[in-house]
């Protein structure tokens, strides 16, 4: 007798960045080659203080490290919210992780567990697709919540019945793609918006160090932490502060019962940050002056690409902060994927708005981790094309 087959169950949607084949094969074929900013992926120097840490725990990491992270890795990041934020918060309230991707998609589930009434994970609907794929990874239900026409969450249209089942609330500030970032005020309303219903903040806080005002001048960033810490959770990342991407090291601070809860479970799940990565992570946490370096080097890149992306009919759509520009076309006449597709054509690669929501459809992200000379290749390349 033939074996019954299972359900064709889940079957993983294509990764957003893997629908751009066509469009990098046709940058790629551009004289020069291809400029990406379709990624925020980091390409300058990671500090010095950084590597020496990683090398010189590398000599000693033959035992496990705590999957929650070192004391000294835990202290270094207390410390820095302490002084980034001028909030306090203890070491026993952070637990290091994976990156912070790993978080975004795995802590639906993990959170589902602890309370299973709930099945409904929040979102802003211009975001990070992450934030919608962990909640369905946990069998739950992910809402998008509506955006006002300066990208900011308008929570008052979330449906009640949907806000009565929410388990989690994510925000993101500053914002990826958008660039937007909350008001201290704005923050405190949502976060107490979302305790209101019963459900847990989950904040992603990881372009904090990139926050500016409309100027472009650096300001203080806010952050959900702001006031009392119950049912929040702040995900912070060494990512894109300090050039560590590939080292994947993060952490998660807030509430310090979920804190606990959570690194309870990521210990039976083996989420372990290697020793050096941890070294390293607690060093560049230490030093804000390469901090400052790349928060100029970003400036840079933006005020030297604002009037070729201009000329070329562009127009920066989104907030001072971060390092992504949301394009849309000046004239109104295209969509994301137009866009991208005419930029490909001079080499140019940036990912089309859809890719973070059906809203973000006439829009475009452009990642300014892109190495000054190639920046400069890809702007003489707009200008030539106009």
């Amino acid at each position: 007798m033939a074996k019954s087959r299972p359900g064709p169950g889940f079957v993983p949607p294509p990764y957003p960045q893997d629908r751009l084949a066509e469009l990098r094969g046709i940058a790629d074929a551009a004289p020069g080659g291809i400029v990406d900013g379709s990624v925020g992926t980091p390409v300058d120097p990671t500090p010095e203080v950084a590597l020496r840490a990683a090398g010189e725990a590398a000599r000693s990491s033959a035992g496990y490290p705590p999957s929650i992270g070192t004391l000294s890795l835990r202290t270094a990041a207390a410390a820095w919210i302490d002084r980034r934020f001028h909030v306090k918060v203890g070491a026993d309230a952070i637990t290091a992780c994976v990156g912070t991707k790993e978080v975004v998609a795995s802590l639906p589930r993990m959170l589902s567990l602890r309370d299973p009434s709930r099945d409904v994970v929040l979102y802003p609907e211009v975001s990070y697709p992450t934030y919608a794929m962990g909640a369905v990874l946990a069998g739950l239900r992910p809402v998008p919540v509506p955006v006002d026409r300066t990208w900011h969450l308008d929570l008052d249209a979330v449906d009640a019945k949907d806000a009565a089942r929410a388990l989690v609330v994510w925000f993101n500030d500053p914002s990826n793609p958008t660039g937007v970032g909350a008001t201290a005020a704005a923050m405190a309303a949502a976060v107490s918006w979302a305790r209101g219903h019963g459900a847990i903040v989950a904040s992603d806080e990881c372009y904090a160090e990139f926050t500016a005002d409309d100027a472009g001048n650096p300001v203080g960033p806010v952050t959900a932490l702001a006031g009392s810490h119950d049912s929040v959770l702040a995900l912070h990342s060494l990512s894109k502060r300090s050039n560590m991407a590939g080292f994947r090291v993060g952490f998660v601070a807030g509430d310090p019962d979920l804190v606990r809860y959570l690194g309870e479970v990521r210990k039976h799940a083996g989420l372990i940050v290697p020793s050096p990565a941890q070294a390293a992570g607690a060093a560049a946490l230490g030093d804000d002056a390469h901090v400052d370096e790349q928060r100029a080097r970003y400036a840079r890149r933006r005020a030297r690409s604002m009037p070729a992306l201009e000329a070329f009919g562009l127009v920066h759509d989104g907030g001072p902060s971060s390092f992504y520009l949301w394009l849309r076309d000046g004239a109104g006449a295209e969509d994301g994927w137009a866009i991208a597709a005419r930029l490909a054509a001079t080499g140019l690669l940036v990912a089309p708005g859809d890719l973070y929501g059906p809203a973000g459809a006439r829009h475009v992200r452009l990642a300014l981790s892109i190495p000054d000379d190639r920046l400069g290749l890809a702007l003489e390349r707009l200008v030539g094309a106009r």
